[in-house]
């Protein structure tokens, strides 16, 4: 009799140990930096400013993850999902026109859209890169009654911005970004660790917002620019419209090109500061698409000929 409430009371104790561990996982979180936040690339933009229209060239993979699965002749999804998420992350910031131009990889195949040396249809800048970095691994813990599994993704992604007009690099930067997911098992109840292909999204999209601060922030050094079209008297045509923030009403100034002289010390030619001629008014808008899109304007103070001002350009309203 003893000896059976011995064993009575030991089943009890060790079914009411189990029980007491067998609480399943908590649900899986994907954790990334917490400076990689989409919401810390940059702050919104202003509802009325001038855009600078920026194209985003094909990204290339430079890693061989999944490389051994391609079909030759297929396009890598890698480089793609590189490409689109630093278009999608420009234009959340909402302070650029982003044109996408993904068959083009070098910044010669840019400039010969134009049917003009030196310059891209509708373009800035150019943003090209790289995944440099990317791979995924296992962790995880056994023990006697529980077990954890965590599956992590990390990726590294080159940005470079070229100035259009020289083909010249003139600023690089680096994002890492991780992501991860953690399941377990206790007593054998709780989630299993099954493959989760969301964690490459996350970790490249983690590192496209990393690096995008910096990028975003060499965008704004560069002082807003556009072209003349065409002068008919008091009206100047001038490309760009209402997809950049030019609309009626908008003040602008017309500046003349202080030329550039080339550094004896580094062979670079360097632009000299120009020299406000006149100042105009945004009166009409015409064409449709980012590309396409022009303006009326009315000239408020100065000259401008008629002819050879092509070193002429229009910038933002430099008056106090």
């Amino acid at each position: 009799m003893h000896r059976k409430r011995i064993v009575t009371n030991l089943a009890w104790l060790g079914a009411f140990a189990i029980s007491g561990c067998a609480t399943p996982a908590p649900p899986p979180e994907v954790s990334s930096p917490a400076s990689l936040a989409t919401n810390d690339i940059a702050p919104a933009a202003p509802a009325h400013i001038l855009k600078r229209k920026v194209a985003v060239g094909r990204f290339s993979n430079e890693t061989l993850y999944g490389k051994a699965l391609l079909i030759p002749g297929v396009p890598d999804p890698l480089e793609k999902q590189t490409s689109d998420m630093a278009s999608n992350a420009l234009a959340d910031t909402g302070k650029f026109v982003v044109l996408e131009r993904p068959d083009l990889s070098e910044v010669q195949a840019e400039q010969a859209l134009s049917g003009t040396h030196g310059t891209i249809i509708g373009a800035d800048d150019l943003v090209i890169g790289s995944l440099t970095q990317f791979g995924r691994e296992t962790e995880g813990e056994d023990g006697f009654l529980s077990n954890t599994k965590k599956q992590v993704a990390h990726a590294t992604v080159d940005l470079r911005l070229v100035d259009v007009k020289t083909g010249e690099v003139i600023f690089t930067a680096t994002g890492t970004g991780e992501a991860s997911v953690e399941n377990g098992t206790v007593a054998g109840f709780g989630n299993t660790a099954d493959y989760d292909e969301t964690l490459n999204d996350r970790a490249i999209s983690a590192a496209i917002n990393d690096v995008m601060n910096n990028l975003v922030e060499k965008l704004d050094e560069k002082p807003w620019e556009t072209d003349i079209l065409k002068v008919s008297g008091d009206s100047v045509y001038i490309a760009g419209g209402a997809h950049q923030g030019i609309t009626p009403g908008t003040h602008l100034t017309i500046m003349q090109s202080g030329g550039a002289v080339t550094s004896t010390q580094s062979g670079f030619s360097i632009p000299l500061p120009g020299t406000p001629v006149a100042t105009i008014t945004v009166a009409s808008n015409f064409g449709s698409g980012a590309d396409s899109e022009g303006s009326i304007c009315t000239i408020t103070s100065g000259t401008v000929p008629a002819t050879g001002f092509s070193k002429l350009y229009v910038t933002a309203d430099a008056s106090p």
